[in-house]
This record gives C-alpha cells, sequence and structure tokens, in this order.
C-alpha cells in the first residue's frame, strides 16, 4: 500500500478530531489550503476509501480512515467489550482530590457517560488533569476514545466546559459503540 502523503494525513486528522462531517470550504480553512487543492486530495482519500461524503457537500473520516490513523476497526465483539461492565475493583471511582473518595463509581462506559452529566465538577476537573479518564477508558480497550479525552485534556478547558466537552465525546462514542454491538 501506497503511503499517504503529509497534507493528506493532517485531512485525516482534521477530519478525526472534528468528528462531524465537514464542508469543503470548513477544511480549506481550518487547513490554510485553496480549496482546489484541498477538493484534489479530498477526491483522492475518496477513492482509497478514506473518506466519504455524507450529502452533496459534506465529507466525514470512513472506518478506513480511522485504521490509517492507527485506530483499530470497532466490530460487534469489540464494541460489546468497550461498553460491558467490569467488576467493582476495575470501575473509575470517583474523587475530589487524593485521598477524597466521593463514594460513587462506573462500571462500564454507558454509566461514566450519565454519570459525568452529574458528577462534582472538582472530581472532574481532578480526574480530567491527571488523565485519569484517559487512562480507565483505555483499559476498556477503547484506545480512540483516550485519545479524544487527551486532546480535551491538553485544551485546558475546566468547570461546565469541561464536562459538557467530556459527556458530548463520550456520549457520541456510546452511541456509535451501541450500533456496532447490536450489529448495525
Amino acid at each position: 500500500m501506497k503511503t499517504l502523503s503529509k497534507i493528506k494525513m493532517d485531512m485525516l486528522r482534521l477530519l478525526w478530531l472534528v468528528n462531524k462531517p465537514m464542508h469543503l470550504r470548513e477544511i480549506s480553512d481550518k487547513m490554510n489550503l485553496k480549496a482546489r487543492c484541498v477538493n484534489m486530495h479530498i477526491l483522492n482519500l475518496m477513492k482509497r476509501g478514506y473518506v466519504a461524503k455524507s450529502n452533496s457537500k459534506f465529507y466525514m473520516l470512513t472506518d478506513l480512515g480511522r485504521e490509517i490513523l492507527g485506530f483499530p476497526r470497532i466490530d460487534e465483539a469489540l464494541a460489546r467489550k468497550i461498553l460491558s461492565e467490569v467488576p467493582q475493583e476495575r470501575a473509575f471511582h470517583f474523587y475530589i482530590g487524593i485521598g477524597k473518595p466521593l463514594m460513587i463509581y462506573s462500571n462500564s462506559l454507558i454509566d461514566f457517560c450519565e454519570k459525568i452529566k452529574h458528577i462534582n465538577l472538582e472530581s472532574i476537573e481532578f480526574h480530567a488533569s491527571r488523565g485519569d479518564f484517559e487512562r480507565w477508558i483505555q483499559s476498556l480497550g477503547d484506545d480512540e476514545l483516550a485519545s479524544r479525552l487527551r486532546i480535551i485534556r491538553e485544551s485546558n478547558l475546566s468547570g461546565e466546559n469541561l464536562r459538557e466537552e467530556i459527556f458530548r465525546v463520550v456520549k457520541l462514542r456510546c452511541d456509535e459503540l451501541g450500533r456496532a454491538a447490536s450489529g448495525s
């Protein structure tokens, strides 16, 4: 397989990072390239199966595009594994500081998604700043979601903005994994 140019890899990373269909003009603006140049690269990425059109004007990353970025293809078995409940000793235990447990835990990604909506903001900031969410989610087998949470941590969000962004990406991933686990 022929390797991709830096520009094409950067386009794939952009589509992964944004995690929603993007208009050609939006890709062009974010990459600081002329639309004609972006169009040429996008057409090549589509030909290779890394990018697809969601409708006539928007482009999105495909599963093959995710794979070329280093993320495993999510099949039904992996989706079920990631979404499955873990024993309490492997659950995520929420703290507001070192030695300050909240006595609340999540034993699955879906449970985590629900609890993150209401958990104490001090706890979210504590765990996010240390990379605790990423490590736990990686232990569930989801490297892609762990990478998204690392990007959120590095963006230095705080308070409700941090909560909302963590919830948004975890909820999107739960929905995506749920579809894969059901075979649809």
